[in-house]
């Protein structure tokens, strides 16, 4: 072919080139779908394909170039999202007795209609509240979230298809928000499998199923905006949810989040919203959380955790530059329960956890989730810094009850202390601790340093939430008993060439670190 030849084809073609330049483009965007010419020379024959990455694709492109359609995976995967309903008796407030009042107060009721009559006592009402679930097992195991059952005097279970059931309450975990529920029906129920969670990247597609204010099997769609989010809620500080922006609304909880190949990769759990309805933030728990959630409830009916016992904080870059450490990882101890298994194992306040067995710890958060899957009873290899200096103990980990396993008690209102160190003790009034102090502060006995008895307005310290009664205990873990030793400590630090300093204060009797910048005065 000649150079006019070749020139005259490109003409020709022109459009059919650049439609595959455009498929190119969308299938390298996307990465799931590729548009590709049925005839080569017919632009106008174009077919759509489902590209996914692991060859099982129930979501597909429909034909004549209108978009895909998730209908093959609801279809699919609807008749295993279940209603439940839980019934509590709520038997209202205890009614006093009026004959047992104090003869003056009888006088009173006297006076205003004979003698005292007794109130009728409330009857007991039925209170509701609904949500839904999924079944991961064809016995009859059906997944949903301790919220939805929570206190529940009978956990009722309707199937899209009208049949309902009594569920058995096989346990909970309140910590993760997950329940375990059975029921037992005549031939083998629909399920739904669960995917794996770890493989989601922030912006693939998601599908959530569920109950929304009791409108059965109603499905919306979404992305993945984030993962591992830590969203600060105490009452559960194992999981690492997904955000996805799929809506999700009142009765959607306990309700499975899918992938496009309509496996379970989470479960509606909650939303942020500031009016109430759903603003495209929610949260899932994740399969895998759920997955080993599950498997203890179904062995013991409960959920074993490991114990530390000890309050940690971030290792914020503030803190990180005070201790000379390059990134702002691991976890540190700000106060220790006595007689744990870390202080018996010699955890020391101001140490920060950098590994366990081997395993780098990313942030407190982090810390907590791998204390509480360890085995109690069991020894793991802690490795430290201390002082400078790195450091392994062995811990011989316990077993949690109603403490917590190592909590998370985070920075102080207004962040950590950024505040310019001066002359005047950081811009700080301190004084040394007297019993007249202890009073005027209300101070506890064990409570040992220098007490910040007064706060510049305009300095750095009043913005970030220092307050007159804060106690400084140490400073880079020196304890410190008067103002002077303060100011000392603070210049040898600088004098060491180190830009910031580590302070533990106790507010309110708990005790938490902060980094202080240094600069000359």
């Amino acid at each position: 072919m000649n150079k006019e030849q070749v020139m005259a084809y490109m003409k020709r073609n022109k459009a059919l080139l650049a439609g595959t330049a455009v498929a190119a483009i969308i299938g390298v965007s996307f990465g799931a779908y590729a548009i590709l010419p049925d005839h080569p020379g017919d632009p106008a024959a174009v077919r759509y394909d489902v590209a996914d990455r692991n060859s099982a694709a129930p979501a597909r492109m429909m034909e004549n170039g209108t978009p895909f359609s998730f209908a093959d995976l609801v279809e699919r995967v609807s008749p295993a999202v279940v209603s439940v309903t839980a019934e509590e008796v709520d038997k209202g407030g205890a009614q006093p007795d009026l004959e047992d009042m104090p003869e003056a107060f009888k006088d009173l009721f006297r006076q205003f209609g004979g003698r005292p009559q007794m109130r009728p006592q409330p009857q007991p009402r039925k209170a509701t509240s609904m949500g839904s679930g999924f079944i991961i097992d064809k016995s009859g195991l059906i997944v949903t979230n301790n919220h939805v059952v929570d206190g529940a005097s009978k956990i009722t279970v309707k199937l899209p298809d009208g049949r309902s059931f009594t569920a058995k309450l096989i346990g909970t975990d309140a910590s993760t928000d997950v329940a375990l529920l059975k029921i037992t029906a005549d031939k083998p129920l629909p399920i739904v499998e669960f995917g794996n969670d770890r493989t989601l990247r922030v912006g693939d597609w998601v599908v959530a199923v569920g109950n929304p204010f009791g409108l059965s099997n109603t499905v919306t769609a979404g992305i993945v905006s984030s993962i591992g989010r830590d969203i600060g809620n105490s009452e559960q500080p194992y999981t690492d949810f997904i955000q996805i922006d799929a809506p999700i609304n009142k009765g959607n909880s306990g309700g499975p989040t899918f992938d496009l190949k309509g496996q379970v990769i989470g479960m509606n759990s909650m939303i942020f919203s500031p009016s109430g309805g759903s603003v495209g933030i929610g949260f899932a728990i994740p399969a895998s959380t759920i997955k080993d959630v599950v498997a203890a409830l179904q062995s013991h009916g409960r959920v074993a955790r490991g114990w530390l016992g000890v309050q940690i904080q971030p290792v914020t870059p503030e803190i990180a530059t005070s201790l000379n450490l390059k990134e702002p990882k691991g976890a540190l101890v700000a106060s220790l329960v006595p007689d744990s298994p870390a202080a018996r194992a010699g955890v020391r306040q101001g140490d920060v956890i950098l590994a366990i067995n081997g395993a780098e710890i990313n942030d407190a958060h982090d810390l907590t989730r791998r204390v509480a899957s360890l085995p109690a009873g069991k020894a793991a290899a802690f490795a430290i810094l201390r002082d400078g200096g790195h450091q392994n103990l062995s811990v011989t980990i316990g077993a949690k009850k109603d403490t917590v396993v190592a909590a998370n008690t985070g920075a102080p209102e207004g962040g950590p202390a950024n505040f310019a160190v001066t002359g005047k003790a950081m811009g700080l009034g301190l004084t040394a601790l007297s019993p007249e102090v202890r009073r005027a502060y209300n101070l506890d006995e064990s409570v040992q340093g220098v007490v910040v008895t007064k706060v510049d307005p305009e300095s750095d310290a009043a913005e970030q939430g220092l307050q007159p009664g804060d106690v400084v205990v140490s400073v880079h873990n020196k304890a410190v008993h008067s103002p002077q030793d303060v100011e000392k400590s603070v210049a040898q630090a600088h004098s060491a060439g180190l830009k910031s300093v580590l302070l533990l204060v106790s507010s309110g009797g708990t005790a938490h670190f902060v980094a202080v910048p240094i600069t000359k005065t």
